[in-house]
């Protein structure tokens, strides 16, 4: 029996709500991989919920390298690394050096440089951590911002976001670095009616857009599930294109489930009884 890949998931934990690491380890395991996890944070429920003097946010950033030491132990090797929510600006360093001490020449790295969406960060995200998430992004050889991210990670402001497909295109090739990384910028609509998302793909230096109906709801977590399908559509050896495709047209039907079913918007898209899609 072949082995399956290993991804280090460095993500937060929310225990209420579909979101981060209760999406991604499911998802990337549904799709044939081993996934060790590395929490940043853990959330009493996801930063889209109501806040609450009852709420809590423990930040992990010491048991992190804690964590990272005893994974060095282990001989620990992975064919991805996937980072997510982190808890603070301490966290950007350690997964810096996470990312050197783990990496093979095989190995993956996607960083989701979460830091908010709608034009605003989130509430736990400080300038200072948003600032330096640029930093973490360098390491990476696929990033996939929303609109929101890819504005902060250009020091563009939110209004300047393009509308058209020239205009988001150049915004991706300057997201790569030269060419250095891929790109997937997630919540483009380049038509009324639609939403998708848009790729600069380092292996071509093209650029390609995926769009499918727009649900009227805005979930939260679906940028968790677009990336987490998308890593594994990779993990696979599909191409990027693809892998992008396949993660749109997957938040798609999860969200128009969702809608039929008139469960709270707020508790995100009910994934799970569909993941035997991701099973091939």
């Amino acid at each position: 029996m072949k082995r399956a890949p290993e991804v280090a998931v460095i993500q937060d934990l929310s225990g209420f709500g579909r979101c981060s690491a209760t999406i991604a380890l499911p998802v990337l395991a549904a799709m044939g991989n081993r996934c060790e996890t590395l929490l940043t944070a853990y959330l009493s429920a996801h930063t889209a919920y109501p806040s609450s003097d009852r709420a809590v946010f423990l930040d992990l950033t010491d048991e992190m390298t804690r964590c990272s030491d005893h994974w060095a132990q282990l001989g620990a090797s992975f064919e991805a690394i996937y980072s997510g929510f982190l808890g603070s600006e301490r966290q950007i360093d350690v997964l810096r050096a996470f990312i050197a001490r783990f990496r093979r020449p095989n190995t993956l790295v996607l960083v989701d440089p979460v830091m908010g969406d709608h034009g605003k960060p989130y509430s736990t995200y400080t300038p200072a951590l948003c600032q330096r998430m640029g930093a973490l992004a360098e390491q990476a050889d696929i990033i996939t911002p929303n609109l929101t991210e890819a504005a902060l990670l250009l020091e563009e402001p939110y209004e300047a976001v393009p509308s058209g497909e020239a205009g988001m295109a150049a915004w991706l090739e300057r997201l790569s670095l030269g060419g250095r990384r891929s790109v997937v910028i997630t919540g483009v609509s380049l038509s009324d009616g639609e939403v998708g998302a848009g790729c600069w793909d380092r292996e071509t230096g093209r650029v390609s857009f995926s769009q499918t109906r727009q649900e009227p709801a805005h979930f939260p977590g679906t940028g968790d599930l677009f990336a987490s399908v998308l890593l594994g559509s990779l993990l696979k050896g599909a191409p990027l294109p693809q892998s992008m495709e396949r993660a749109v047209s997957f938040v798609q039907t999860c969200a128009a489930a969702t809608l039929e079913l008139g469960t709270p918007i707020l508790d995100g898209v009910q994934f799970e009884p569909l993941l035997h899609l991701l099973m091939d």
